[in-house]
């Protein structure tokens, strides 16, 4: 038996749309060309770039990602009402590639407490102004709302009427998340069998909602019983609950082509980047265990998957990270930790150790755990110093003062002693911090560059241990310095002659590079 052709499933993305109405979430005329460049990076098919008779911004929106985002169809939403169609018509003016998405109620709850319309009715205006787009528009997508819940019989007939109408994409959407992925995919099917045009002369699209968290589900399914066409926003985004996912429907496709036999055109290395912009833009934040996108997605705590992922990936991850744009898997070392994962952070810190070396340092590691959420690489490294021995305290801190006034740069006075001469130095700064580091420096004639600086409270309450971690590289040579405080400003200071110490510690106190 000849196997069958894997079916191109078109992503028409309406973050800009449904997913703007999602509450905080208002974008701005420019803030909405941005995720539309980069949804064009991403390579969906069709970008719903908003409901042009909502406001004259929205206009100036649509008009500025037609005049800029060439490859995609630009699409605008409007009722079934006249003056909707002109408003999208004079929003995609400059459109190269254009689509009118017209939509009205089908469903009996819609009908008699919204519209107030009888059947008849809906079928008149669906057919009416679907006629009048054509004048302006070949490519039209028409949307009976509420579909799922609309009696079957009826939802044909207004679907039949569109097309004969002339839409050349229907799209059946499950308006309040309440379709079953099995109930949603019968539908699908049903629809195509009583006109056999959906999904081939007539593109079959589907547009869920996510109030019961199915609406990947419901996509998936609508997809295999032949819709194709899914209607998602980057991150689910969307009023309520929120739309389908783009990228867990893009990836599921993707990863499950063996079920799917089904492929999109998405650049897959753009997912990561297109989440964290709609991000950033909208102040949604994305939930820490969410698919594909979320910050736990593809990071490993527990020994057991530690352990199997570093002999194997595949054990425990479906989805290389890379083919979305990420660097890799992320191992967190923790309570769950195993000793292969603690022996291989260790590696790839440059820490050897013999057996009985490693025995120690992983129970201590282990005591640490229990006191700490997560163990960080400078942890380690404090693990194995204390252990080994200290790092020669080349430069000890003696004293420091921060004076500052407001609308005045802080000014810092350190001493530090080293080989038993105290020496003292002043200096300002962009901040109480950034003062403190350039009297190092003054004092100990070697510049350093700031690579990473954090900060975290390591216990509660007001007497808090505040801990800081800092990355700096003298030379060539990046190391790591880590210091705690009741003050911050001293938790700063002692991180970074912790990572001093170091460099002085190899090279005999010598300067790598005086100012």
């Amino acid at each position: 038996m000849k196997p069958q052709k894997r079916r191109k499933i078109f992503i028409f993305d309406t973050t800009l749309r449904d997913g703007e109405q999602c509450p905080g979430a208002s974008l701005t005329p420019d803030e909405k060309l941005e995720i539309a460049k980069q949804l064009e990076r991403l390579n969906v098919d069709i970008i719903e770039a908003g409901f042009p008779i909502a406001s004259p911004g929205e206009v100036e929106a649509i008009q500025k990602i037609s005049k800029v985002v060439k490859r995609p169809v630009i699409c605008g939403l409007a009722r079934m009402v006249p003056k909707d169609i002109d408003a999208v018509r004079e929003a995609l003016r400059f459109a190269q590639k254009k689509r009118l998405h017209v939509f009205l109620a089908t469903s009996k709850i819609h009908r008699e407490f919204k519209l107030r319309k009888e059947k008849s009715e809906i079928l008149k205006l669906s057919v009416q102004n679907i006629k009048y787009g054509k004048k302006f528009f070949d490519d039209i997508e028409f949307s009976p709302e509420d579909a799922a819940r609309t009696e079957r019989n009826f939802l044909v007939q207004a679907v039949q009427a569109g097309v004969e109408a002339g839409a050349t994409t229907v799209n059946i959407p499950d308006t309040v998340g309440y379709s079953m992925p099995e109930e949603f995919g019968d539908l699908i099917a049903l629809l195509i069998k009583k006109i056999p045009a959906l999904g081939k002369s007539v593109n079959l699209s589907v547009h869920c909602h996510n109030d019961l968290g199915l609406a990947v589900a419901n996509s998936l399914e609508a997809v295999r019983n032949g819709a194709n066409q899914v209607e998602c926003t980057v991150n689910g985004i969307g009023e309520r609950a929120g739309n389908a996912s783009m990228e867990e429907i893009v990836m599921a496709i993707d990863t499950r082509r063996d079920l799917m036999n089904a492929y999109t055109d998405i650049h897959l290395k753009e997912i990561t980047k297109s989440s964290r912009l709609v991000s950033h833009l909208t102040g949604l934040v994305v939930q820490p265990n969410k698919a594909i996108v979320g910050r736990n997605a593809f990071a490993h705590e527990s020994g057991i998957h530690q352990d199997g992922i570093l002999k194997m990936r595949q054990t425990y991850e479906i989805i290389d990270p890379a083919r979305i744009g990420l660097k890799g898997s992320e191992i967190v070392m923790g309570k769950h930790s195993g000793r292969h994962a603690f022996r291989e952070r260790l590696r790839k810190l440059g820490i050897k150790l013999n057996a009985a070396q490693l025995d120690e340092a992983f129970e201590r590691f282990k005591g640490l755990s229990d006191q700490k959420k997560y163990v960080f690489d400078q942890d380690l490294e404090a693990i194995v110093e204390d252990q080994l021995g200290r790092i020669p305290e080349t430069w000890h801190l003696e004293y420091f003062k921060i004076s500052s006034e407001s609308g005045s740069r802080p000014e810092a006075t350190l001493r530090l002693k080293h080989k038993g001469k105290v020496s003292s130095s002043d200096s300002d700064g962009d901040g109480p911090v950034d003062a403190c580091y350039r009297a190092i420096e003054k004092i100990t004639g070697m510049k350093g560059r700031l690579s990473h600086y954090g900060i975290q409270s390591v216990t509660s309450g007001k007497d808090a241990l505040g801990e800081v971690n800092v990355k700096v590289t003298f030379g060539n040579r990046e190391v790591s310095g880590r210091g705690t405080s009741t003050d911050v400003i001293e938790a700063s200071i002692k991180a970074y002659l912790f990572a001093l110490n170091k460099v002085c510690a190899h090279i005999e106190q010598k300067p790598v590079s005086p100012i």
